[in-house]
């Protein structure tokens, strides 16, 4: 693996913000909601790109550690999600399709973790997806 740049880990630590934002949208973050979004980092998140952090520690960590610190700090919802757009428009380079369509698929599962998605999950999902399909 390769050492980890400062851009590609502060892309994992703007998806954990990302997933919080849409998990925390209700103002309740589940168990469900944190084992989906642990599920998919070990299952997609660390086969996506081969960076490690200084600790050797696959990078895709990074998602699941600011999501968790997030949670701790009770951060709002929304200014996560506004920080995670003002990041993407300034970083567009960083998102490639494939991992717009993973980040999509990510958002999906976590708002389908709890009794499925709820009108404020919708709403950010749709936003995400407008974004993503704005052009360069």
């Amino acid at each position: 693996m390769n050492n980890l740049p400062a851009p590609e880990l502060l892309f994992y630590q703007n998806l954990g913000e990302l997933f919080y934002a849409v998990a925390a949208t209700d103002k309740v973050v589940r168990k469900v909601e944190y084992e989906a979004l642990a599920q998919l980092v070990e299952e997609e998140w660390q086969s996506m790109d081969d960076y490690e952090d200084e600790f050797g520690t696959d990078a895709a960590y990074q998602i699941a550690i600011v999501f968790e610190w997030f949670d701790y700090e009770q951060m709002e919802a929304k200014d996560c999600f506004e920080d995670f757009i003002h990041y993407y428009k300034h970083h567009k380079n960083m998102f490639s399709q494939d991992r717009k369509d993973l980040i999509v698929k990510t958002v999906r599962k976590i708002a389908n973790a709890f009794a499925g998605t709820n009108k404020s999950e919708l709403i950010l999902i749709t936003k995400l997806e407008m974004l993503f399909s704005e052009e360069a």
